[in-house]
């Protein structure tokens, strides 16, 4: 599909995955949808728009978070030229009201569908905020769950955990999915801001590289000006692109088992804190990650495919 590489994963070595972004919410969220579908390991079966209605910052309506999502990717899709070649499906609009009760959306019936088919390849879901869609989706089939992988940005950092976006946007919905057996990789807090660039790095690297090159940095240098007046976040000329831990632990060599520990599957309290789950089942937790292998690898497909002449 893309042209320009001189190089082609083998058919054997490719993954099945599905992207699932709250891609209007910040400002990273798009440089890894567009790392995703650059990337010729993916086979991207379909792109779910996430919410994140509890954002503080209240510039969408209640309800309406998913929908931004939803043009947003569509923006970004066609910033790549690839309009039309993947199915983009809207989420729920909000988190699950409790841990019994799924919001049956376009994404997590898509999710159903694609975990249900006679397909050998291992499935993935890179999920890059709420949790909504998978826990909805393992609630209408639980069957999913030994069809499919979740890897999932969010969470506060062990042992004790605490505040973070992700996580507060569906604390029910995290815990359904602690609860199931589908596995689970998670890149907490510490993980995801392992993966900070700066402005002028993406001036240099990401906007001379095609419309979504250009796309990618200027929207993010509008968010940072839109965010001036909170003094603790962001830092003003630097930024997490936390959302690359989906694309990275998918890179990193299968042998590199010490850049994550496994342990037993917790439960999430209102205070976003770790307690003790009664499972016994192991999740799997990255607490280090190659930063410099996925961005020079962004970097690298952003050039190779949108060429300056394309900007």
């Amino acid at each position: 599909m893309w042209p320009n590489y001189r190089f082609e994963v083998p058919k054997e070595k490719r993954i099945r995955y599905i992207i699932h972004s709250d891609a209007k919410n910040e400002a990273d969220d798009q440089y890894t949808i567009a790392h995703a579908l650059m990337t010729d390991k993916f086979d991207v079966k379909g792109i779910i728009a996430g919410h994140f209605d509890n954002s503080k910052t209240k510039r969408f309506a209640p309800g309406e978070t998913a929908k931004a999502s939803y043009e947003e990717i569509e923006k970004i899709v066609h910033l790549m030229h690839l309009d039309g070649q993947y199915p983009i499906l809207m989420g729920a609009p909000t988190g699950l009201p409790d841990e019994q009760t799924p919001i049956e959306s376009e994404g997590a019936k898509f999710i159903v569908k694609e975990a249900m088919k006679d397909d050998p390849r291992p499935l993935f879901i890179g999920m890059q905020g709420a949790i909504t869609d998978l826990a909805s989706a393992i609630l209408m089939e639980p069957k999913i769950c030994e069809r499919m992988t979740c890897i999932w940005i969010g969470g506060g950092a062990y042992p004790e955990g605490g505040q973070e976006f992700n996580l507060e946007q569906d604390i029910n919905g995290v815990n359904v999915v602690l609860k199931s057996q589908m596995p689970f990789w998670q890149v907490t807090k510490t993980g995801y801001k392992q993966f900070t660039v700066t402005l002028a790095e993406l001036q240099c690297r990401v906007a001379p590289y095609g419309q979504i090159g250009k796309y990618l940095f200027e929207q993010m240098v509008e968010h940072n000006d839109r965010c001036a007046q909170n003094m603790r976040w962001p830092h003003g000329e630097s930024w997490s692109l936390g959302d690359e831990g989906c694309v990275a632990v998918l890179l990193e060599e299968v042998g590199q088992t010490d850049i994550y520990t496994e342990i037993d599957a917790p439960i999430i309290g209102e205070d976003m804190k770790y307690l003790p789950g009664k499972s016994g089942r192991k999740i799997r937790v990255y607490h280090r990650l190659n930063a410099r292998l996925d961005l020079e690898d962004l970097y690298a497909k952003l050039q190779i495919n949108f060429p300056q002449q394309d900007s």
